[in-house]
């Protein structure tokens, strides 16, 4: 018969691995972290400013989360469709996963599976740990924007806190 030690998991084999419920857009995201009307010319000056911004907020290095989106970018882009991207990535030194919203003046060029302009980012930057449960919220703000009714009350207030409530309204 086997001891209880032999059959335990190591914990850092499970490191990341723990079952919890979907992170609320909420606890990554707050009214402050709403901007409207940002005028950008091109993809890589938002992603700049987006990093610049989340930089500032995070204390952590501009270039770490430039050079972890662009690594990104270059799988893939993550402009969804429908005038959405979602740029994301996992960048060293942050503890927590954190977002900014962005809603542009005008769309802009970002390579969407659509080849439709972008006006509607989101931003999404996790720990490299826990990969598992930052897909879960991942998913949960890629399936709130993609509601229609979200997407008209996000393109048409001029409040950003109407904004914050139209993408956490329905905050799994």
């Amino acid at each position: 018969m086997r001891s209880t030690k032999e059959n335990a998991w190591p914990r850092a084999a499970c490191k990341g691995m723990e079952v919890s419920k979907p992170m609320k857009i909420s606890e990554v995201m707050k009214p402050d972290d709403v901007l409207i009307d940002v005028s950008v010319s091109s993809k890589g000056r938002l992603l700049q400013q987006l990093s610049d911004k989340a930089a500032r907020a995070l204390g952590v290095s501009e270039r770490d989360i430039l050079a972890a989106l662009e690594s990104r970018e270059a799988l893939g882009s993550t402009g969804i469709g429908a005038g959405i991207a979602i740029p994301h990535a996992p960048v060293a030194g942050i503890e927590r996963p954190f977002g900014l919203f962005v809603r542009l003046t005008k769309p802009i060029e970002f390579d969407a599976i659509d080849d439709e302009p972008v006006d509607i980012v989101c931003l999404i930057l996790t720990p490299p740990e826990g990969q598992a449960n930052h897909l879960k919220l991942l998913a949960n703000v890629a399936r709130q924007l993609r509601s229609e009714h979200v997407l008209k009350r996000i393109r048409s207030t001029r409040e950003a806190n109407h904004i914050y409530s139209a993408i956490t309204e329905c905050d799994d």
